[in-house]
């Protein structure tokens, strides 16, 4: 992490974090499509997790995770490693002041490594703030398999203003 992005020791408060997870598991509908979870929300970090269902298979032979999904969980992932990242930076705000900074949020770059096929039960997904400026925010994601392997990994710009 730069100087930029939040420094690690921010603890959020259940309210802020209860908020932030139900504007992405429930109120973002195509995270529920993808059964997106958090699992871990740090200022510093995001972890979710997206479960293996028919509605995601990208190569029915196989039962391989659909291209589309792995994109889009890294591209959503990223965009809550902002979210949090814009949180801890203005602590000084109430949860609910904070929750809604997100509106104007958008992506304005994403790029995708596919290193391995995604082949599993459920898969693992990291998210982290590598500079988070007044206008633009960026990311590094990763897409991890159940035995944990690296499947995928991206990069994302975030506009936050």
């Amino acid at each position: 992490m730069t100087k930029n992005a939040p420094m690690p020791g921010v603890k959020f408060e259940p309210e802020f974090v209860a908020g932030l997870k139900a504007i992405f598991e429930d109120k973002i509908l195509f995270n529920r499509v993808l059964g997106l979870k958090i699992i871990s929300l740090l200022p510093e970090r995001v972890i979710g997790r997206i479960a293996m269902k028919s509605d995601l298979v990208g190569h029915f032979s196989q039962n391989r995770l659909h291209g589309g999904v792995i994109s889009a969980g890294l591209d959503a992932l990223g965009g809550l490693a902002v979210m949090a990242a814009i949180g801890a930076r203005h602590m000084d705000e109430t949860p609910t002041q904070r929750l809604q900074r997100f509106g104007k949020m958008g992506t304005i770059d994403l790029r995708i490594d596919y290193l391995r096929p995604a082949i599993g039960e459920h898969f693992e997904l990291h998210a982290e703030v590598l500079r988070l400026g007044s206008r633009v925010a960026s990311t590094r994601m990763e897409f991890f398999g159940p035995d944990g392997k690296l499947l995928s990994m991206g990069a994302g710009a975030y506009i936050v203003s």
